[in-house]
């Protein structure tokens, strides 16, 4: 399991493509986090997610950096690696019912 990170070529200005590539690890530990809570209820953890994906809509792109994004994008794979042993061993079910890449 693991965030794809996805070039951008086009139209997108260089904040839209930031503010994708966060929305995008938000958006998998939330989902990652929906299949867990199947099993496991733990509401307020999803809704500061659900929380922090709004603030990002707030963000000024301007001031964040390609460096400020990688680190995101790091912290996302290392919590994504953390889980990997969970959904290897089949306690969850996959979260996209399939791999992705």
């Amino acid at each position: 399991m693991a965030v794809v990170i996805i070039e951008f070529r086009g139209s997108m200005d260089t904040t839209d493509r930031y503010r994708l590539r966060i929305q995008n690890c938000v958006w998998t530990i939330i989902d990652v986090h929906s299949t867990i809570n199947n099993e496991y209820e733990n509401e307020e953890f999803l809704s500061q997610f659900i929380g922090l994906d709004e603030a990002i809509e707030a963000l000024d792109m301007s001031l964040i950096s390609e460096g400020d994004i990688l680190m995101v994008e790091q912290a996302t794979n290392a919590l994504l690696r953390e889980f990997s042993a969970l959904f290897e061993t089949g306690m969850f079910r996959p979260v996209y019912g399939h791999m992705l890449n």
